[in-house]
């Protein structure tokens, strides 16, 4: 029964969204990197959403949850406001230039060498952080659900090898023949699955602690541990113990916010389904659905960790990553677990596919086209799209199995060696955008030094500062840096934003008001669950 509802599952997602793609041109620039600009707003947020929720949130940020709480949600939450921020004053601006990726802009601003830097940075952010994690923190799920090793005879580590390679493969299928079209359609499917399976399980669960009673079983688990639904840590940020200190409530005010910027505004992977928006409009409902459904996510991500230390203490406090598959083997039967497999399946794949179709697409629009064949035809980029996309998940299934035994988890892990990237990319995406005087030379600058300080100050000198921290002095300096360096070396061009008219620019009616909404609700939630300790 697991294996067929599994195949029932993941064979519908990837008929109907075949069925779907039987029309459409494959074969040109926007129709593979953008699916020919044709996503609504249910489409664009549900892919948003499945793009970033993975298992390395369900095992990870659970993981996370178990052992240190619900401060963790933090990196969900905030990225509602981010995305406000993104839906009123970001995302207008990108689709009245045209763009297909956000190195573009970059050129438009500075030139062509940063945009190049950016693309190659982006690429390897990538392939070095999220690709391996979300294939391993995958493999974990599916194993310990399945018990592959058993089944085929082998080491549970030979079992966590044959579930990558075959999870990586399948996912890079989607992304080589489908394209971007073929990417939103399979997540907005999975992305229905994982809101259903997800939410399962902390139901089921929550049912059974309070026999039958959803409320009492709630009540139980927070009275067995009300610490544990504390939003508000109260870490050290600076001093000793800030390194080892999980999300002190002072970082939302520096690096935490800069990040959730960057991330649901500039990164390529994300906001490359709303440059795919039909219209601003259709953009605009995206990005503040997204903010919506981010509200919901802890009930998936954060509440089934804290449920599964009521149930197994803190006897898995060396082994947190074990957490959320134990949960799901426990609470949900036996039927139900084939079909949420294939929703962890689908929202394995829709990161990873997402992902390498990103990477293509900066990797053939920005560096191919630019360096190697400035006329190639619109067949060829795809062609070589495609190939770039299997090059890459060759690396990123090869570098998988090594993101093991991370000592603070693999999503604290994830989150510190995303900074390497964040903030010299999201300092000089924000100084194209919003910084006027910063000079073409200043953003290479900018680039470097935002690339060398946090390696220096957090992996080298291990500074007793925590890592959010230091994105947010990171930034600042960088951007203090920049205006520096324009005042010896200022801009030679002007630039301004024009509508090209690709797309209708007509904004949606609601984008402010609901907006509003989602930004009370989420400084709400941190009032209502400030419980002190």
């Amino acid at each position: 029964m697991q294996f067929v509802s599994f195949l029932l599952f993941t064979g519908f997602v990837a008929a109907y969204a075949t069925w779907r793609l039987r029309r459409d041109k494959l074969n040109t620039q926007d129709g593979y990197f953008l699916a020919g600009r044709s996503l609504t707003g249910i489409v664009i947020a549900g892919s948003m959403l499945l793009t970033n929720i993975s298992t390395e949130h369900l095992i990870g940020m659970n993981g996370s949850s178990y052992r240190n709480g619900a401060i963790i949600l933090s990196w969900e939450i905030t990225a509602t406001i981010a995305l406000v921020i993104g839906a009123i004053y970001i995302i207008p601006k990108y689709l009245k230039m045209g763009l297909t990726t956000i190195p573009e802009l970059l050129e438009k601003r500075f030139d062509g060498i940063t945009r190049t830097i950016v693309d190659l940075l982006v690429i390897l952010s990538l392939v070095v952080t999220l690709l391996p994690f979300v294939l391993y923190t995958g493999a974990i799920n599916i194993e310990s659900i399945f018990e592959i090793s058993n089944v085929l005879g082998v080491t549970k580590q030979q079992g966590l090898w044959i579930t990558i390679l075959v999870v990586g493969s399948l996912g890079a299928v989607y992304a080589i023949f489908g394209g971007l079209k073929m990417v939103a359609i399979t997540d907005t499917v999975n992305g229905f699955g994982l809101l259903i399976g997800g939410l399962m399980v902390p139901i089921l669960a929550l049912l059974a602690i309070g026999g039958g009673n959803l409320l009492d079983g709630l009540v139980t688990v927070f009275n067995h541990a009300p610490e544990k639904f504390n939003v508000v840590s109260r870490e050290p940020s600076i001093g000793p113990g800030a390194r080892e200190s999980i999300l002190p409530f002072s970082v939302l005010f520096t690096g935490m916010t800069i990040n959730a910027v960057y991330f649901w505004t500039s990164h390529q992977s994300f906001i490359q389904r709303a440059l795919g928006a039909v219209s601003l409009e259709e953009a605009q409902k995206g990005l503040l659905y997204t903010g919506m459904l981010k509200l919901l996510i802890p009930l998936i991500i954060v509440l089934p960790g804290i449920i599964g230390y009521y149930y197994f203490g803190d006897s898995l406090y060396h082994d947190q990553d074990s957490i959320y598959p134990r949960l799901v083997k426990k609470v949900l039967p036996v039927w139900l677990t084939g079909f949420f497999v294939a929703v962890v399946m689908g929202a394995i794949l829709s990161t990873f596919n997402s992902a390498l179709n990103s990477a293509a697409t900066l990797f053939s629009l920005g560096i191919y086209k630019k360096y190697v064949n400035q006329d190639v035809s619109d067949s060829g980029i795809v062609r070589i799209g495609r190939w770039i996309t299997f090059v890459l998940a060759l690396v990123a299934i090869s570098v998988a199995p090594f993101v093991a035994n991370a000592p603070s988890g693999l999503y604290q892990l994830l989150q510190q060696l995303n900074g390497i990237f964040m903030v010299p990319l999201a300092s000089v995406v924000i100084a194209a955008l919003f910084l006027p005087k910063i000079s073409t030379v200043a953003a290479k600058v900018g680039l470097i030094f935002g690339f060398g300080f946090y390696i220096l100050t957090y992996f080298i000198l291990k500074l007793e500062i925590h890592f959010v921290h230091l994105w947010g002095l990171d930034f600042v300096l960088n951007v203090i840096l920049m205006h520096v360096v324009s005042v010896f070396y200022p801009r030679t061009k002007e630039f301004k934003i024009e509508d090209i008219g690709v797309i209708p620019m007509a904004p949606w009616k609601h984008t402010k008001w609901l907006g509003a909404v989602l930004v009370v609700v989420t400084v709400l939630i941190y009032v209502v669950f400030n419980i002190s300790t």
